[in-house]
């Protein structure tokens, strides 16, 4: 018998009203916003109101480097917050609201997988309550408000020339990363290149998910610098007048979406940022109210630990005050043979045969990854636990690896079949994440606010990637001067580069050594609050492939007059 779809085994699920799950975690009902049946949002008055109830243990999710394969993060984020019912815990999950566009082009949706999953998957995948048009639209409306400035005098001063502020569209579409605007006859604008991005990579997407509180994302909004002037000045959204009706669309989105798992573990979805130039973390809003939910709050921090988890510590709990107290590492047996660089693996194709033989050298030999990425977590003072994501097939001798590895650190590890076997499969993982999160914390930051651009890009690229060193262009250089000059230098750094790979070059696999970090161009985020490095083609307008997920799509109105959505993933 074949395995069900998420989505079949989605719709199948049995779900409990909201606001039963608000009441059970300690959310004012009357604070409740419902949106349909399955998703509502929540007042951000709830963190007023919640601040006496206990304090959970703040757990964030990462992993190993990522492969194509897929280390399962986000389904083992949901079945661990599953299992903690199953030892007599509560939890509350946290996750970010995926994008249309990698939903519709090759990663599917981003609900977890088979009994591991956030629900309606339908929903969680396709608008949600909104909020990813909400940034899509104060963003454009900045974009047009400065091209209308522009067009009536140009009183600010912008140079035509070095205007940063781009346009946004969460679809991915590779014929829209360039663009000449204002073409036409005189009344169509000042013509100018510009682009797209996708709506996940908007600085305002980044500084919703920063801010902490409604009144805070105002100012930030405010910051948001659009241009310079031929002088090197900075030029922002409050200059030209568009911050405050910034604000005003984005004061429903601020509000964090409460969704359950498959087995009603509640969960807090929202916000997007893109893990290459952003954060890739979900809001600090959100964590805010979720530390009061239950004993435990999982937050998940985008790509390997040395991306989302490294910014989830300089950057997100800096500006939030929260501590986390332990920390889970995913990890595949598949995910760390390919990183020995023995196997070409191309998404969409079967798996090189080899790759599925029993081989614990070779998981040790890959495993360099993991053990970089369990010394990045340390370095911050935080006890990791090593999940082990099981797949059938797995060997006993190469998963014993895993623990041997784990061995090394003085790390816990724990075999979760949380996939196939819901939160019954991960409450091995839950007994050793509850005693890794009991031991007392040493969290500290990375370097401190007051420490030098440069010299904060070049901690990060040696302690956390494990570069020999960073090699600035002329043009960084003259960009971290004028960032430093403007007054920007105490923003903690973001650095844009290959999820692939620990370093810039997403072909080198394991830990790599022996290399230089180039940073190519240096950009400031300073709405969002921080400075981002780019080191490397990033892309911040994805393309679709031959064949995306969107060619598989439908509706099927067979036993539904209404048509019932099929293909989604």
């Amino acid at each position: 018998m074949s395995f069900p779809t998420d989505l079949e085994i989605a719709k199948r699920a049995e779900l409990l009203p909201l606001p039963e799950i608000a009441e059970q975690s300690g959310i004012p009902v009357h604070m409740l916003e419902p949106y349909g049946v399955g998703a509502a949002k929540i007042g951000l008055d709830a963190i007023e109101a919640m601040s006496e109830r206990p304090r959970a243990k703040y757990v964030v999710v990462s992993a190993i480097t990522p492969t194509p394969l897929g280390e399962g993060k986000t389904t083992t984020t949901v079945g661990l917050g599953q299992a903690f019912k199953h030892i007599g815990s509560t939890a509350t999950i946290a996750i970010r609201q995926p994008s249309m566009g990698p939903t519709f082009g090759i990663k599917g949706g981003a609900a977890g997988g088979g009994y591991s999953q956030v629900v309606p998957m339908e929903l969680f995948n396709l608008h949600l309550t909104g909020d990813m048009h909400a940034v899509t639209a104060a963003h454009n409306l900045c974009s047009a408000m400065l091209d209308a400035h522009l067009f009536h005098g140009n009183d600010a001063g912008f140079d035509l020339h070095n205007i940063t502020w781009r346009r946004v569209l969460d679809v991915n579409d590779r014929a829209l990363r360039n663009a000449v605007i204002g073409l036409g006859g005189r009344l169509d604008g000042v013509p100018r290149e510009t682009g797209f991005d996708i709506t996940a990579a908007s600085e305002v997407m980044a500084a919703l998910a920063l801010a902490t509180s409604m009144k805070n994302l105002r100012e930030r909004l405010g910051r948001i610098v659009l241009g310079y002037s031929k002088a090197g000045t900075p030029i922002t959204a409050e200059e030209i007048g568009v911050a405050g009706s910034m604000a005003v669309i984005l004061l429903e989105a601020i509000k964090p979406n409460l969704m359950q798992t498959l087995e009603n573990t509640p969960a807090l979805v929202h916000t997007g940022p893109f893990g290459n130039i952003a954060t890739g973390n979900s809001s600090i809003v959100a964590d805010r109210i979720g530390i009061h939910m239950s004993d435990f709050l999982l937050t998940e921090a985008g790509f390997g630990a040395d991306m989302g988890a490294e910014r989830f510590f300089n950057i997100k709990c800096r500006y939030s005050g929260l501590a986390p107290d332990a920390a889970v590492l995913v990890a595949t047996v598949r995910g760390l043979k390919a990183h020995s660089g023995n196997h070409r693996i191309v998404a969409g194709k079967p798996l090189p045969p080899a790759l599925l033989e029993v081989n614990p050298d070779e998981v040790h030999q890959g495993g360099d990854n993991l053990r970089k990425q369990l010394e990045n977590m340390q370095i911050h003072g935080v006890t990791p636990v090593v999940a082990i994501n099981v797949f059938p097939g797995d060997h006993d001798e190469d998963v014993a690896a895993i623990h041997e590895i784990a061995d090394e650190y003085g790390a816990r590890a724990a075999v979760s079949t949380h996939f196939a076997d819901g939160g019954t499969g991960a409450t091995d993982l839950a007994e050793v994440v509850k005693e890794a999160a009991d031991e007392e914390s040493h969290f500290e930051v990375l370097y401190p606010d007051e420490m030098p651009i440069r010299d904060k890009i070049r901690t990060v690229a040696t302690k956390v990637y494990g570069a020999d060193g960073v090699e600035f262009s002329p043009a960084a250089d003259k960009q971290i001067d004028t960032y430093e000059a403007a007054g920007f230098g105490e923003l903690p750094v973001c650095i844009a580069k290959t999820h692939l790979s620990l370093s810039h070059d997403p072909k080198l696999k394991g830990a790599p050594t022996g290399w230089i970090l180039p940073v190519r161009e240096v950009r400031a985020s300073v709405g969002a609050g921080f400075v981002y490095p780019i080191c490397g083609d990033m892309r911040t307008m994805p393309g679709l492939g031959k064949t995306p997920a969107a060619n598989k799509i439908d509706l099927d109105f067979t036993n539904n007059p209404n048509g019932e959505i099929v293909g989604l993933s």
